[in-house]
């Protein structure tokens, strides 16, 4: 299919940050495991056609029990990641058979159709498309010695979200050529910029947040909870 699109989520990650025995991705928000509720916010969407889950190797088997209890069915595929995210996206990326993929951090499940659909259609239009919002705060670049050397124009800095949307086929050979060159990037556009592939930003959402300190979930509850509710 042309337009179709698949999703890799990424949740395979352990993360310290949260203080907790369990992974962050596996905590519980408002009965559902974060990471369930990540899923299906891609599995109502109707553009979405295949969706990986690459997790922990130990982590498959309960992952799959939940794609059957909470009837997941877009996804094909629950898989082991490797020993950087760099690589468990790409051993995500060779399950679909989509022209069109986005990567979503599993942590991320605030995100919201009309963004999901914004992505996919810059990326159609312009090649490539990653959801992201304006810098609220001043930035300041320091050097080692802890000195502020420069202030950045913060009309030019956006802070960089998920989900980030490619052509399947260029992504994979972006993928390949840093695994070649031994380049390891901090996202999946920063290799996709590297192999000259241009990359649009998509408004997104400030409450799009990324679920990895215990304030987070607080605010992630806080989020969830019925409009009137007090506690």
């Amino acid at each position: 299919m042309s337009n179709s699109v698949g999703v890799v989520i990424v949740a395979a990650g352990r993360g310290t940050r949260m203080g907790t025995l369990e992974s962050k991705q596996f905590l519980m928000l408002q009965d559902k495991p974060i990471v369930v509720h990540t899923i299906e916010a891609f599995q109502s969407h109707e553009r979405i056609t295949e969706i990986v889950l690459v997790t922990g190797a130990e982590d498959i088997e309960r992952c799959r029990g939940w794609i059957e209890k909470y009837k997941l069915d877009k996804v094909i595929q629950v898989i082991a990641g490797g020993t950087e995210r760099q690589y468990s996206v790409y051993r995500g990326l060779k399950e679909l058979s989509t022209q069109w993929v986005m990567v979503h951090d599993g942590v991320r499940p605030f995100v919201e159709e009309g963004h999901i659909e914004a992505c996919y259609q810059c990326a159609k239009l312009k090649g490539a498309s990653v959801l992201a919002v304006p810098v609220k705060d001043t930035i300041k670049q320091v050097n080692g010695e802890g000195i502020v050397v420069s202030t950045p124009d913060r009309r030019s800095l956006w802070a960089i979200q998920t989900p980030q949307t490619f052509r399947l086929s260029e992504l994979k050979a972006a993928y390949e050529r840093a695994d070649r060159e031994g380049y390891l990037g901090t996202d999946d556009a920063s290799l996709a910029e590297r192999a000259g592939i241009e990359v649009s930003v998509v408004e997104g959402s400030y409450s799009n947040i990324k679920i990895t300190t215990p304030e987070d979930l607080d605010f992630a509850e806080f989020t969830r909870r019925p409009r009137g509710e007090v506690q």
